[in-house]
C-alpha cells in the first residue's frame, strides 16, 4: 500500500461519501418499502402510520452504524485504507519538533489515579528521547478542599521524583468559569502562545510517548489539520459491567473507526481527550457560543468536543480521526449506575447539539454528527413509545377482530411472519443490528495475532456470544435511563457539575431496587397486559421486556468485581492490554501501588492540613495563582472566617468557606502560626 504524500484529495473523499449515502439510502428505502407492505394490509390508521414514520426515523442511525462497520471490515479485510492520515508516518522527514502542552483538566478528581496516568505517560514520553519538547500541565477545577491539598501534594511529590521538573505545571482556577471548556480557554490564554499544540488527557487518559510523538508528527506533517483524534481504548476494568464494554470496544470498534474514516475523511469528531489540537485556529475559531435561552437547552454548552471539531472545519481546518493509531487508551465507568450518572450530561448536551444544526456555514459531515449525538439519546424514548404504539394498534385490532370475527391486519402479519415480510423484516433488522459484531469477529479470527491476543479463537468466540447476550439484556435497561434523562431535560430539568465517579464503587440490591423498581414494575406490567390481550405479540417483545424485568439484579449482580474476575479466569472478556499489558500500562500499575500509604494520598482535611504542617503550607502557598488572577478578596469576609475558625475550630467551617480561606495568601500566613495554640491542636487532628 503506497503511502500519502499529501492529504486525501477532495474528489476522492467525497466519492466515498455519496457511495456511502447511496448504500445508506437504499437499505432505508428497502426497509419502509417492507415495512409499508406489512403495515398496509386491510388499511392505513393513524397508529400505522406513526409506527411507520418512527420505524423508519429510527432505523437511520442503525443502518449509517451498520454500513460504517461494513465498510470498515471491507477495507480492514484488504489491507487498510490508503487515505488513512498515519500512513503518512511511514514518511522519511525532518520534523520541525514543535513545542506541545499535555493538558489535563480535573474536577475533584481521585488524585492518586490522576497523578498515576501522568507519571504512566510521562515515562513512556522520557523513553522516546522526546520529552524535552514536551510540557505537562495539570488544569484543576476542583472546589473540593481537601482533594484541592491533595492535588497540590502528590503534584510536589511528582515534581521531587521527575527527571526534569521544569516541565511540569499546576495550577487550579478560582471559578470553574465554562467547566471543561472555559478551563481550557484559560490554559489557551495564560499560555497557549508559548506552544503550537496542545494535546487533552481526561483525567483517567493513558497515552504512550509513541502515540503523543506519532501525533506530533502528524500534526507537523500536515500543516492544514487543525485536530486528530487518537482513538482511545478502555482499560483497567474488573466488574462484569466494565469487562463487557471494554471487551466490545477492544473487540469491535475497529471496524467503526476505519468505516468512519473512510467517509468523514478531513470533517472527523473530536472526543474532548488523547486528541492533539493547533492551538492558535482552536483559540481563534472554537469558541463555544452561549445558546439563547435557558437552560437545560440554553446557556452555556455541555458537550463542546462535537461543536469545537465543527468550528474548526468550518474555519477551513481539517479535522482527523486517526484510526491506526495506537497507545492511546482510557477507563470507562465501571456500573450501570455510573455509566446512567455520566450520560445524564452527555444526553443533555448532545441535545443542546440540535439547536446548532441550521448553524451557518458548518460542514454537512458534522451536520450529521450533531444529530447522530442527539439521536444517540433520543432514539431511546422514541424506541419505546413504538413499542408502545404497537401495541396499542394491536390491541386495537385483536378487539376488532372479535367484533368482526376476522383477524386484524398487524395480528394477521405477524402470525403469518413466516412467510411473509414481518419475519424478513425483523431478520433485517436483527442483521443489521448483529452484522458488526460477527464482522469483527471474523476479522480476528483471520489474524494469529488477534486470536492470540483475545486467549485464543475459542475465547473469543465465546466472549463475543456472552457479550452480545449481556448487551441484549443492559440494552433496553440504558434505553429507560436515557429516555427519563430526555423528558427530565425537556421538563426544565437541568445537570448537575459533578465530579465522575471512575473507581469500582459496587451497586448494592437496595441501591438497584431503589433506581429500577420502575423498569422491573414496567417489564412485568407489559408482559401482563401482552399476554391478556395479543399473546402472540408478546413473543416479538421478550428480549425488551427480560431487560426491564431483570434490571434490579443485572445492575447489582454486573457492578461486582467478584464476577467480573470470574470471567476473567475462565478466558471471557478478556482484551490484548490484559493479557499483554503494554509498558504504560505495567508503570501506570507500579505508580499506583507505590502511591498506596503516601502521606498524601490519604484523605484528610486540606485546610488542617496546610496550617498544621509547614512544608504543606509552602507548597500551597508556593502554587497559589498570583492574587489578581483569582479576583480580589473581601477582608471583612475573611476576617469573618477566620474568628469562626478561632471560636468553633474546623468542624465549624464548611467546604466553601474552608476554599476561601485557602485562596487567600495572608490568611494562609496569618492563621498557620497560631497552629500549636488552642484550636491549633484539633487542626493537627484533623490533618
Amino acid at each position: 500500500m503506497k503511502n500519502l504524500s499529501l492529504e486525501p484529495s477532495r474528489a476522492r473523499v467525497v466519492a466515498r461519501r455519496a457511495w456511502f449515502a447511496g448504500l445508506v439510502l437504499a437499505t432505508l428505502a428497502l426497509i419502509t418499502w417492507q415495512a409499508t407492505a406489512m403495515l398496509q394490509v386491510n388499511g392505513w390508521t393513524p397508529l400505522k402510520a406513526a409506527i411507520l414514520a418512527l420505524l423508519v426515523t429510527l432505523m437511520a442511525p442503525v443502518v449509517l452504524s451498520f454500513w460504517t462497520a461494513a465498510i470498515g471490515f471491507m477495507v480492514q479485510w484488504s489491507g487498510g485504507d490508503d487515505l488513512d492520515l498515519t500512513r503518512t508516518l511511514g514518511e522519511t522527514r525532518d520534523f520541525t519538533r514543535s513545542r506541545t502542552a499535555i493538558v489535563m483538566p480535573i474536577y475533584d478528581e481521585d488524585p492518586v489515579r490522576v497523578f498515576a496516568g501522568l507519571k504512566a505517560t510521562y515515562g513512556s514520553l522520557e523513553a522516546t528521547g522526546w520529552l524535552p519538547d514536551f510540557d505537562f500541565f495539570v488544569l484543576s477545577d476542583t472546589r473540593d478542599p481537601d482533594i484541592w491539598v491533595r492535588e497540590e501534594l502528590a503534584f510536589a511529590a511528582w515534581r521531587k521524583e521527575a527527571s526534569d521538573p521544569s516541565r511540569l505545571f499546576y495550577r487550579n482556577r478560582r471559578e470553574n468559569v465554562e467547566r471543561k471548556s472555559g478551563n481550557i480557554a484559560d490554559f489557551c490564554a495564560a499560555w497557549g502562545d508559548r506552544y503550537t499544540y496542545m494535546i487533552v488527557l481526561d483525567a483517567d487518559s493513558i497515552m504512550t510517548g509513541r502515540s503523543l510523538v506519532n501525533l506530533v508528527r502528524l500534526m507537523d506533517r500536515h500543516p492544514g489539520v487543525g485536530i486528530i483524534q487518537a482513538p482511545p481504548l478502555p482499560v483497567n476494568r474488573r466488574t462484569l459491567f466494565g469487562r463487557l464494554h471494554q471487551f466490545a470496544t477492544e473487540a469491535y470498534s475497529r471496524i467503526f473507526i476505519t468505516g468512519l474514516n473512510f467517509w468523514q475523511g478531513g470533517a472527523a469528531n473530536y472526543w474532548g481527550h488523547n486528541a492533539i489540537i493547533r492551538i492558535q485556529p482552536f483559540v481563534e475559531h472554537c469558541r463555544l457560543p452561549t445558546l439563547s435561552g435557558k437552560q437545560p437547552l440554553g446557556g452555556p454548552i455541555l458537550s463542546h468536543d462535537f461543536v469545537e471539531a465543527a468550528f474548526m472545519r468550518r474555519a477551513g481546518w481539517k479535522v482527523y480521526l486517526a484510526s491506526e493509531l495506537r497507545g492511546s487508551y482510557e477507563e470507562l465507568p465501571a456500573s450501570l449506575i455510573d455509566y446512567a450518572a455520566r450520560d445524564r450530561r452527555w444526553c443533555q448536551g448532545n441535545l443542546q447539539h440540535l439547536r446548532l444544526l441550521a448553524e451557518p456555514g458548518l460542514h454537512f459531515v458534522n451536520r450529521v454528527h450533531l444529530w447522530m449525538g442527539a439521536m444517540s439519546y433520543l432514539a431511546s424514548p422514541l424506541w419505546l413509545l413504538m413499542m408502545g404504539l404497537t401495541t396499542c394498534e394491536g390491541i386495537l385490532e385483536e378487539a376488532h377482530s372479535h367484533r368482526s370475527g376476522t383477524p386484524g391486519s398487524l395480528l394477521t402479519a405477524l402470525q403469518a411472519s413466516a412467510e411473509r415480510r414481518a419475519l424478513w423484516l425483523f431478520v433485517l433488522m436483527m442483521g443489521l443490528l448483529l452484522a458488526p459484531k460477527l464482522l469483527s469477529l471474523a476479522l480476528c479470527l483471520r489474524r494469529p495475532d488477534r486470536r492470540r491476543d483475545f486467549g485464543g479463537a475459542r475465547r473469543l468466540a465465546a466472549s463475543v456470544f456472552f457479550e452480545t447476550l449481556g448487551s441484549a439484556l443492559l440494552a433496553p435497561i440504558l434505553a429507560l435511563l436515557q429516555a427519563r434523562f430526555v423528558f427530565s431535560i425537556l421538563m426544565g430539568g437541568n445537570a448537575k457539575w459533578e465530579a465522575q465517579q471512575r473507581g469500582e464503587t459496587q451497586t448494592t440490591m437496595a441501591t438497584a431496587v431503589r433506581r429500577f423498581w420502575f423498569g422491573t414494575l414496567l417489564g412485568l406490567g407489559w408482559t401482563a397486559l401482552l399476554l391478556a390481550t395479543v399473546p402472540e405479540l408478546s413473543w416479538w417483545f421478550v428480549p425488551v421486556l427480560a431487560g426491564f424485568i431483570m434490571a434490579i439484579p443485572l445492575s447489582a449482580w454486573s457492578s461486582r468485581p467478584r464476577l467480573g474476575e470470574w470471567a476473567r479466569q475462565r478466558g471471557l472478556f478478556c482484551t490484548p492490554e490484559e493479557i499483554y499489558p503494554p509498558k504504560v500500562l505495567q508503570r501506570f500499575q507500579q505508580q499506583l501501588a507505590a502511591a498506596q500509604g503516601r502521606s498524601w494520598a490519604l484523605p484528610g482535611d486540606g485546610l488542617g492540613r496546610v496550617l498544621a504542617d509547614p512544608e504543606t503550607c509552602d507548597i500551597h502557598l508556593a502554587l497559589l495563582p498570583p492574587s489578581d488572577l483569582n479576583g480580589a478578596p473581601q477582608p471583612a469576609r475573611l476576617r469573618e472566617l477566620q474568628e469562626k475558625l478561632h471560636l468553633g475550630g474546623l468542624q465549624s467551617l464548611d467546604a466553601r468557606e474552608k476554599r476561601e480561606l485557602l485562596l487567600d495568601p495572608e490568611s494562609i500566613q496569618t492563621l498557620a502560626p497560631d497552629f500549636t495554640r488552642g484550636w491549633g491542636a484539633d487542626i493537627q487532628r484533623a490533618a
